[in-house]
C-alpha cells in the first residue's frame, strides 16, 4: 500500500495530528487523541483506533487495557489537512478513562461552572484493575 496518503497530512512539529473519535451511529464526540504516521497507518490497516500516547511515548491501541476497543468505520481528513476524524463503533460503550461514554461529560452552565452531566457507566478501578 502506498503511503502517499499519509504525506498529505499536515503533521505538527512533533509528527502528530489531532484525532477526533466520533460514534458512527449517534455522531457524539467520544474523545480526542493524537496520532503519528504509524498510528494512522495501522488504524487504516487494522480497522481499529490506534493512537500515539504522548505521556507514555508509545502507540496505544484503544482498549488494550480496558477492552473498550474502537472499531473503525471511516477515516476523514479536514479541509486544512491537520485534523483526523474517526467514525467508530465504541465496543463496550465506554470511551473515557473515567468510565463514561464520552470524555466530554461536563457542560458550562450560566453561572460559569462546569457541571458533570454524564454518569459513570463503570468504575475505572474495575476497568483498569491491575492483574496479579
Amino acid at each position: 500500500m502506498s503511503a502517499q496518503w499519509l504525506d498529505q497530512i499536515k503533521w505538527d512539529d512533533q509528527g502528530l495530528v489531532p484525532a477526533i473519535a466520533q460514534d458512527y451511529r449517534t455522531g457524539r464526540i467520544l474523545m480526542v487523541a493524537w496520532m503519528n504516521k504509524e498510528a494512522l497507518r495501522l488504524t487504516a490497516e487494522e480497522g481499529r483506533a490506534i493512537y500515539w500516547s504522548r505521556s507514555r511515548q508509545r502507540l496505544w491501541r484503544k482498549g488494550e487495557e480496558s477492552g473498550h476497543v474502537q472499531k473503525l468505520h471511516e477515516l476523514r481528513l479536514d479541509c486544512d489537512s491537520d485534523v483526523i476524524l474517526l467514525s467508530v463503533e465504541q465496543l463496550g460503550d465506554i470511551a473515557c478513562h473515567t468510565g463514561r461514554e464520552s470524555c466530554f461529560y461536563r457542560v458550562l452552565r450560566d453561572d460559569k461552572q462546569w457541571e458533570v452531566v454524564d454518569k459513570v457507566r463503570r468504575d475505572p478501578n474495575d476497568i483498569y484493575a491491575k492483574k496479579a
